[in-house]
Formats: structure tokens, sequence, C-alpha cells
């Protein structure tokens, strides 16, 4: 089969590069034409490992350019037309799209110039903004699978109203939860709503050995992942466990003021902004747990990553994902969303008890075998090829 991954940047380190990546090193690994098409280039390389055989293009290169920021390939642009139309803002993607920054009248010529063209294959568009472009503008002729990584409740109501109006064009809607499957199901009476989770790298890792006194966060430093948050409640923890270190790894807007927040509780020793690292794996091995401090996640991968180390989890039970991988109590320790003293607690509780760090980490190797590859490309493989044999079938569906 040939699939194609649409992409909004996949030069970038987000969680849904990641695990679009581990798509495709599974499925070319498995026979199939892959190719991954990243609307805007501003890097050299790619930051996740990526299989040789998987084919990667871009439609915008703005690797020339002279700033940085999300609209700095604008200074790339020599044609008067383009200029002018990348300074107008988009027709279709909703102002509410969490990455409509990136969106102008150019980018959609671009993108709907790209849709237009294709006529056989697969296309998995993979957030809002590309999801509406690819009902728009993409053929008919193709199997068109629109993937969600966040929940729906999370959307604001002009993206809501473009799902509902937009996402029934599709062959299939694929989420990542049981509780997104209902909610976009009940949105969506007349669109085929998937669930197929995404699926870590690999489960061939290292385990803790529980005696490494660090904690290790990771994500963009951004606002959802809510580390101005994880960093006040660290301020207790470090009271109680001054030669414990908190590793926070992630690039982002928000890495002055989390330096600023670092400064003005004295954890400087405490608390380290790590930066990207090529070498995760690695460094959640050295680690005793995982904290995860989002206001709202999707599938939380990373998380998902670490208990595949044997690394228990404390978690806000922030909408959505966690609660749909942990059972509190089992695999880590589940707190009230935003609670930073409930966080607080539950950090120190595993920090005191490495029979308990034990317990919990080989519960959380053991929930983690539900998203190696092994468990979920598979499912992959069965949808593309149901697509691709009978098209035309509805209803909501999943596993």
């Amino acid at each position: 089969m040939l699939i194609r991954y649409l992409l909004l940047h996949a030069y970038g380190t987000g969680g849904t590069i990641r695990t679009v990546m581990n798509q495709a090193n599974s499925l070319v690994a498995a026979g199939h034409e892959i190719e991954i098409v990243s609307v805007i280039r501003h890097r050299d390389e790619i930051r996740f490992p990526l299989d040789p055989r998987v084919r990667i293009t871009s439609l915008i290169d703005g690797r020339e350019a002279k700033t940085t920021g999300a609209d700095s390939w604008k200074s790339t642009l020599r044609d008067k037309r383009d200029r002018k139309l990348a300074d107008t803002p988009p027709a279709l993607v909703p102002d509410g799209e969490f990455g409509s920054r990136y969106f102008n009248r150019y980018v959609e010529e671009q993108v709907a110039a790209y849709l237009s063209g294709l006529s056989d294959g697969i296309l998995v568009t993979t957030r809002p903004a590309l999801n509406i472009l690819a009902a728009e503008y993409a053929p008919t002729t193709l199997v068109r699978v629109a993937q969600e990584h966040m929940n729906l409740s999370v959307h604001r109501p002009d993206v809501q109203e473009a799902v509902q109006k937009y996402y029934p064009r599709f062959d299939a809607v694929a989420v990542l939860t049981h509780r997104d499957r209902e909610e976009y199901g009940r949105l969506l009476p007349e669109a085929r709503v998937v669930r197929i989770p995404n699926a870590v790298h690999s489960m061939d890792q290292e385990p803790s050995d529980y005696t490494g006194k660090i904690a290790v966060a990771a994500g963009r430093l951004a606002p959802q992942k809510g580390f101005d948050m994880l960093i006040p409640a660290w301020k207790r923890v470090a009271e109680r466990h001054p030669d414990w270190q908190l590793r926070i790894f992630g690039l982002g807007e928000r890495k002055d003021q989390l330096r600023r927040l670092i400064e003005k509780h004295h954890l400087y020793n405490h608390v380290l902004l790590m930066g990207h690292t090529t070498q995760l794996d690695d460094e959640l091995a050295k680690a005793s747990l995982y904290v995860l401090s989002s206001r709202f996640e999707g599938l939380p991968m990373v998380m998902i990553e670490a208990m595949a180390h044997a690394l228990p989890v404390v978690s806000f039970d922030c909408p959505t994902g966690p609660a749909d991988v942990l059972t509190d109590g089992k695999e880590g320790i589940l707190v009230p969303p935003e609670d930073t003293d409930a966080l607080a607690d539950a950090l120190i509780r595993v920090m005191d008890d490495r029979s308990l760090r034990e317990q919990m980490g080989a519960a959380a190797l053991s929930t983690a075998q539900d998203y190696a590859p092994s468990a979920v490309h598979p499912q992959w493989e069965r949808l593309f090829t149901e697509l691709t044999g009978g098209r035309g079938s509805s209803g909501t569906q999943g596993t």
C-alpha cells in the first residue's frame, strides 16, 4: 500500500511527529510504501529516528529564513503575490486551532495544490487544520483518514464546528482513547470513528533500578504541559527530598519564563531544564519516576515510553489520556487536575518508598505492553486494508 502522512512540521520535536514516525517505521518495515510530507521545513535534519526507506518531502522550505518563529519562512518569499498571501489570514483554518499561527492563505494554497494533485493511495492527515484542508481539497479517489491527537472537549468552539462540518467526509476518523471515540462518535454520527492508540517506538528498553534520585518530565515548554505548576510543586518536594532532582526535557517558547520560576523558588540545583535530547531512553533509564503535569493531553506518549522503562508515574488526572492508561494506585498515582499540593504529596510518597516504586514500576511495564508496536501497528494495517477493499462503510467503530 502507498500511505502518505501529512504533518505540519515534521522537523519539530512534538509528540504527534514522534508517533507518526513510529507508525511510518513499522509500516515501511512491513513492506508498505510510506511518505511523510511536511508542510513547513525549518531544519536540515529530523529529530526522531526514521527508517531510510521512508520518503520525506516538504512543501515550504524555510531553512534560509533569517529570523526564527512560526512565520520565519515568510522572509524567503520573493514573489509579491506570495508575500501578500502570506500576510492574509487563512480562509478555512479556524482561529482556535492550536497551530493557527502557522497558517495563512499562502500556506493554505500550497497545501491545497499538493492535495489536489494526489490521485491514489492512502492519505493520513494529523491535526484539525490539515484534516479540514484535506476534506476540502483531497480527491475522493484517495482513502482519506483524519487523525485526532486531542480530546474533542479541548478544542475551541470554532474548531469543534469545523470538525462537525468536515470530518464526515473522511473514510475514517482515528482517535486515541475510548473516551475520545465516544465523544467524537456523538458529534459525528455519520462518520466512521475508530480508536487506535499511539505506539511507543520500542519495548526493548532498559528498566529503571530505582536507585537514581531523579524524576523526569518531558514535553514542549508550553502552557499545555503545566511545567509552570510542576516547578512550584517541586519546592515542597525539595524541602523533603533535597537530594532528588527534577529534569525537564523539551524546547519551547516558555523556557525563559520557566527559568525565572526556578530562580524565584530557589530551585537552581533541584530543577534542570535539559533542552532537547536524542537520548531520552537513556535518560529515562537513569530515573526512578516520571511526572506528568499537563493541563490536557491527547494520549501522553512520553509517559507511556517511561512506563516501558518500568517507571512509576505521578500525574494530574487531566483530560484526557492519563486515566485512560493508568489506574490510580497501580501503575502510579493520579491527583486532581492542577492541584499542585496533591502533586507534591504524591511525588513525596513515591520518593519515600522504594518498594512502592518497584511495585508500581512493574505494573507500569506490564501496562505499556498494550502500546507496543507489535500490538498497535497491525490495527493500522487492518484499517487500511479494510478501507482500500471496501469504500463507503460508515458508523462508529473501533477497538
